[in-house]
């Protein structure tokens, strides 16, 4: 009877297992779904197997016959054009769709090209050196620093305006929450534009002299300028001083910047062929890196982290992990023999390609981990696959979510912000400003008068003559009694006459 009892099959069990069974299927469909709807991927890096491999041993053709598939191998390439018509800037539009390469040679050659299909959207030549390009608020759109003034072109090379109080301009940056063009040339001044309705919102003397070097922090937008003399600068358009102003390479021209996407760290590359690491929350240095082959010409950081440094004809690439810490090696590297020294390194957004403009055309390799595998559709004009339409859209609430040019600041999170309602606690706060300021003044002042004299011409720097010096600011009686002889002397002089 047991045997018979136990070989009759338990259907109620069955039944509850087949649910749990279909259940935990539904479960796992749901999830997939949803992974693919949050696009939860992560951004991964090379990593090597065992202690004898370096990922930096890694080359881009070794990348492309053995480790990628044929969509991510064609972005390797090396484009070679006229001599005669470089060094080429290379930039991108915020989506990683267009590439847009300018030659600062005589010819003026500009191209813009489809980076999904690799073709030739649009290509002609504005007859004199073009300093430096950038593309505006989308693709459609580009904006050319030419020899004397800056000028604005549509997608098919069409000149739309020009810029006339924008002159001799070596450096440019587009503002897109803002919808500003930031501008700096030979004269030192920096110009912001606004591209919506064409006025020109503020302009300010640097005192500087003139500036090649300009790159917008992404996240406050507030432009950062590198200056011959080794300083970098912080502006604002509300502000017509820097600030905040930092000395980063003693003695040497500041050769290029680079700023990461949270706005914590800032890289910076001098004639003393130096990279160095700085935290812009402290304003103090952490570390820095070397280079060899020449000064870094070109600084960019991913929107992963990951830092590109472009140097002679080598472009050398480190993890996320140095900003924050000094590494020993770096993660890529890449060299271009003969067609140094590179002129931009910028990085595809959304991709893991980075671009490289040198003296005879443009080069694209793959560095793995360095683009952002997740789309933000909040963003205006950063989805690669949108139609005129969705663009047309994207245009119209960009404009009417446009940022006002005042509310550019170091800390972007007090815009907004509730002051203190307590009444006491607010001209605490203001006190305690104003003797932290005070007491800066004092500590100042101290420094002056401890200052050492400077030693002066042979005789003039005797006790004696630095104490008649030291004398000439004491005031007693004697001294107004002599004042008043003089006087005295004086209006009897002009009496007799």
């Amino acid at each position: 009877a047991f045997r018979k009892r136990n070989a009759k099959p338990n259907k109620s069990l069955e039944r509850q297992m087949a649910r749990k069974e279909t259940k935990r299927l539904e479960h796992a469909v749901a999830a997939s779904d949803a992974q693919e709807i949050l696009h939860v991927h992560a951004a991964g890096l090379v990593e090597a197997e065992h202690d004898m491999e370096k990922t930096v041993q890694l080359t881009q053709q070794k990348l492309k016959r053995e480790f990628l598939e044929e969509v991510n191998a064609r972005n390797i390439y090396d484009l070679e054009l006229d001599a005669g018509n470089g060094p080429y800037k290379l930039a991108y539009d915020r989506s990683g769709k267009f590439s847009l390469l300018a030659g600062r040679g005589r010819q003026g050659h500009v191209a813009v090209v489809d980076q999904h299909t690799l073709a030739l959207q649009t290509e002609f030549y504005v007859k004199e050196p073009i300093r430096d390009a950038c593309f505006l608020h989308d693709g459609s759109m580009m904006a050319l620093a030419q020899e004397r003034k800056v000028f604005i072109y549509d997608k098919d090379g069409v000149e739309i305006h020009r810029l006339d109080k924008h002159s001799r301009v070596f450096g440019m940056q587009f503002l897109p929450y803002h919808w500003l063009l930031a501008t700096v040339g030979h004269s030192g001044m920096l110009q912001y534009q606004d591209t919506s309705t064409g006025e020109l919102i503020s302009q300010h003397r640097t005192k500087l002299g003139p500036c090649h070097v300009m790159r917008q922090n992404p996240f406050n937008s507030v432009i950062h300028l590198g200056h011959t003399n080794g300083t970098v600068t912080l502006w604002s358009p509300s502000s017509s001083e820097y600030l905040v102003k930092l000395l980063c390479h003693k003695g040497n021209p500041i050769t290029s910047l680079a700023i990461d996407r949270n706005g914590r760290y800032m890289a910076t590359g001098g004639g003393d062929s130096k990279v160095k690491i700085w935290d812009l929350r402290t304003y103090k240095e952490l570390h820095s890196y070397a280079t060899y082959g020449g000064p870094p010409t070109s600084l960019d950081i991913s929107q992963t982290g990951i830092l590109g440094v472009g140097h002679g004809c080598h472009a050398t690439f480190w993890k996320p992990d140095a900003l924050s810490q000094k590494l020993k090696e770096p993660y890529m590297k890449h060299t271009l023999p003969g067609k140094g020294p590179l002129e931009s390194l910028r990085f595809r957004p959304f991709e893991d390609v980075c671009g490289l403009g040198h003296a005879r055309g443009i080069a694209s390799i793959v560095v793995p981990g360095s683009g952002e595998p997740n789309l933000d559709s909040m963003e205006h004009f950063t989805n690669p696959y949108m139609d005129n339409r969705q663009r047309r859209e994207a245009e119209v609430r960009s404009l009417l979510e446009k940022l006002s040019p005042d509310m550019i600041a170091l800390d972007p999170d007090v815009i907004g912000s509730v002051e203190e309602s307590n009444s006491i606690l607010r001209r605490q706060r203001l006190r305690d400003l104003a003797e932290e300021a005070d007491a800066r003044k004092e500590a100042e002042r101290d420094m002056e008068k401890n200052k050492k004299e400077k030693k002066r011409m042979r005789g003039r720097s005797k006790i004696a003559k630095k104490l008649q010096r030291k004398q000439k600011n004491i005031v007693d009686d004697n001294v107004n009694k002599l004042r008043e002889a003089r006087e005295r002397e004086k209006a009897e002089k002009e009496r007799a006459r």
